[in-house]
């Protein structure tokens, strides 16, 4: 950039930075339009191979294996990125209006949420249409359990067992195990050599 000129952020730079930004904005709504375009034709394959190719078209980065059973729903895919051997049963959601970073060997069970979008608190603010997010990020060798949800600006160590229904809010180190509304530690994990 030169000097003295200064470059505004796109809505769409807002968002992914965690800024407040409009969703009504013309290229965010055409980039969901495709994502679930994308995604309808996931949930209706019956093909593994197709089912992996179209992730791996909408994933921001994924490893080479990858396997999620439908259905799967996300806002735009591409703020998406696993590692190696990630595997997600059957209805999950990744809301990603800002980067969601899962590691190596990763394992979502069924009904997982991993929400990254928020809205303020205050009334006036919420009914403004204005939303901003928080990034999520998860380590190598999680396990997420049945139904619970991440909410936007968790970091998980690696090695971190979700409890199934937990809803974490706050990040937490590696090697624990994780249960209740909100989660909290219930066990450190022992790692074997």
């Amino acid at each position: 950039m030169r000097k003295g000129v200064w470059k505004m952020s796109t809505e769409k730079d807002k968002m992914i930075q965690g800024e407040m930004y409009d969703p009504s904005d013309e290229l965010l709504m055409k980039e969901r339009t495709n994502a679930r375009d994308v995604i309808h034709q996931f949930n209706h394959s019956v093909s593994r191979e197709e089912r992996t190719a179209l992730l791996k078209s909408l994933f921001g980065k994924t490893g080479n294996s990858i396997h999620i059973e439908p259905t799967l729903r996300v806002d735009y895919g591409y703020n998406i990125h696993v590692g190696e051997n990630f595997f997600a049963n059957f209805n999950t959601v990744i809301l990603d209006v800002c980067p969601v970073r899962i590691g190596d060997n990763a394992m979502l069970g069924n009904g997982v949420s991993i929400v990254t979008p928020e809205h303020p608190l205050d009334a006036k603010g919420r009914n403004s249409g204005y939303e901003f997010g928080r990034p999520i990020t998860i380590g190598d060798n999680c396990w997420i359990g049945t139904g619970a949800t991440i909410v936007g600006g968790v970091t998980l160590g690696n090695n971190v067992v979700v409890a199934a229904g937990a809803v974490v809010t706050k990040s937490f180190p590696d090697n624990v195990l994780l249960a209740g509304v909100p989660a909290r530690v219930v066990k450190e994990i022992d790692q074997h050599p």
